[in-house]
């Protein structure tokens, strides 16, 4: 919005060419959205405090301190995330590329799905919220919706896909393009979802993705670039670069808030919306596969889960102490900042093994 603006006054004002770049309008819109989260989050605690009376429902099997230190946190701040991130990228953004506008569409309706779960658990009293079977059924729809007008209406948009490590090796799904990348906006979306069980965990790590594929997507959409490391160029893509940086801002904006001991949870508004925004870019800038490493962390919180669920149904017995992974090592005695920074940490490493695969084909 502010580009066309912008544009007007450059004859006037020739600093402000500066704006004209994609590095510019990143930093911008990751100062812009911080501000918004930072700013509105004290006032959104009070509210969310004022008429959530449990605050976040706490699993009762979980570990026990988390009754004592969590039972009245409020949670739901997605939702200013989700504010942030949008108002950024509207602001910032070149809106006349559809990707912005496929990317936001997956975001808030990712975010209104977890948004109607939460409002079911905290003001319903609905210890399983929407349900799982009903969200995966709506995320299914949303993420194919998304792809159909990613294939239709893009006109540099193919169903090809490539393989990290492996040079000029690549695949066309044709019809099956939709099911794959469906697979990997949910799958991300619930990953995070997973991820997202102790004060700080969750966020970090989105951070640190979104701030790898945000590098990944202006190296994807720059000719130069792309044909230098040699991967797919995607004309346009570069401009998702300032939607990652809004993230980031939101995501510091309230890490403030949400550092030990979190004085507000995201809550499925904003895991679910976070994780597809993660995934919707992997499946634009056609590094998929490098997903699993760079989000790596979220893939081993779900894993985790599912091998727990599979092993005690097949033998009764249980593989870890509990899942997801994070509570395992809650209950092997970890302080959960322990936990935190330590999967920070992993999250950080596989980010920068993820970026190598660029350089390494």
């Amino acid at each position: 919005m502010l580009i066309l603006l912008i544009d007007e006054l450059i004859s006037f004002f020739p600093l402000l060419n500066a704006f004209a770049y994609i590095s510019t309008r990143t930093v911008a819109a990751t100062f812009t959205s911080g501000l918004i989260v930072f700013l509105l989050s004290p006032p959104m605690i009070r509210f969310l405090k004022k008429y959530q009376k449990n605050g976040q429902p706490i699993r009762a099997d979980g570990p026990k301190r988390h009754i004592l230190e969590k039972s009245g946190t409020p949670t739901m701040g997605g939702v200013i995330i989700l504010l942030g991130v949008i108002v950024s990228s509207m602001l910032w953004a070149d809106l006349s590329n559809r990707y912005i506008w496929i990317v936001g569409f997956v975001a808030l309706f990712f975010g209104l799905i977890g948004f109607y779960d939460d409002y079911l658990k905290v003001f319903k009293s609905s210890s399983n919220g929407l349900g799982s079977t009903y969200k995966i059924m709506l995320q299914t729809f949303i993420s194919i919706i998304s792809i159909y007008f990613l294939t239709k209406y893009v006109a540099d948009f193919d169903t090809v896909v490539f393989l990290p490590f492996l040079k000029d090796f690549s695949i066309n799904l044709g019809i099956f393009f939709i099911i794959f990348s469906t697979l990997v906006i949910v799958g991300s979306s619930n990953s995070v979802n997973l991820t997202d069980g102790l004060d700080g965990l969750a966020i970090m790590p989105v951070m640190i993705a979104i701030g790898s594929f945000g590098l990944i997507a202006y190296l994807t959409g720059n000719i130069l670039f792309s044909e230098y490391l040699n991967i797919q160029y995607m004309p346009g893509s570069g401009e998702l670069a300032i939607v990652c940086g809004a993230v980031i801002g939101a995501g510091i904006g309230f890490l403030w808030y949400n550092a030990p001991p979190a004085m507000i949870f995201m809550g499925d508004t904003g895991s679910l919306s976070l994780g597809s925004v993660i995934g919707i870019i992997a499946v634009i800038t056609k590094h998929e596969f490098v997903l699993l490493i760079i989000g790596g962390l979220f893939v081993l919180e779900a894993t985790s889960v599912i091998v727990q669920v599979i092993s005690f149904r097949l033998t009764g017995k249980r593989i870890f102490k509990m899942a997801p992974l994070h509570h395992h090592f809650e209950q092997k005695g970890w302080s959960e900042p322990t936990i935190v920074i330590r999967f920070w940490i992993i999250s950080l490493i596989l980010a920068l093994v993820g970026l190598l695969t660029l350089k390494l084909r």
